[in-house]
């Protein structure tokens, strides 16, 4: 039986900040560990747990709160809930902390918008701003930085190696990971 303890890893930022890159590349990590772990990622949820909703500010948080939901049960239930999923609203990110009855760490995988756009691998930014998608966080629709993340990664200057290791270290110091199990990434 594991010894660590459950927790939500909230990652938030732009499309293409590299919120689901660095979940990917945390997972084998917390596994070796010894960890449970487990992802929603955002546009896996948007297929099987909010299928039908669209991108209204109510739809949005309708879809978060979901999610936020299921990472609760997880993570009060002793796994690792990491959640890659764009949640631009400060608000709703605040009231899944305030739900969470586990330990909630806020990650913002900060990248430029001129990054995101260059990473853009589905044209999804070329697309808003032609007018095709409509209400596209960070380009018609606005993305609500957070003002108190504990771990903040900057993904348009950092390797993955860089800000996993970020967030690994706050994990280590807040007695959430095992000890001396952390491995330099």
């Amino acid at each position: 039986m594991s010894d660590h303890k459950g927790f939500t890893l909230w990652f938030t930022g732009l499309s293409g900040a590299g919120k689901s890159t660095l979940a990917q590349y945390l997972i084998p990590m917390f596994t070796e560990m010894g960890c449970l772990v487990e992802c929603l990622d955002g546009d896996e949820v948007r297929e099987n747990l909010s299928k039908g909703l669209g991108f209204s500010k109510e739809d949005r948080d309708t879809n978060i709160r979901r999610i936020g939901y299921v990472a609760n049960m997880l993570s009060r239930n002793g796994v690792i809930a990491i959640t890659a999923a764009i949640s631009p609203y400060a608000a709703i990110r605040d009231e899944m902390r305030g739900n969470c009855k586990a330990h909630f760490v806020e990650v913002y995988v900060e990248a430029p918008l001129e990054v995101v756009e260059a990473r853009d691998t589905k044209g999804l930014y070329k697309k808003a701003r032609a007018g095709i998608i409509k209400q596209f966080t960070g380009i018609s629709d606005p993305y609500e930085a957070p003002e108190k993340a504990e771990v903040t990664v900057h993904t348009g200057d950092q390797s993955i190696e860089e800000s996993a290791q970020k967030v690994l270290d706050y994990l280590h110091e807040k007695g959430l990971i095992p000890a001396r199990q952390v491995q330099k990434a």
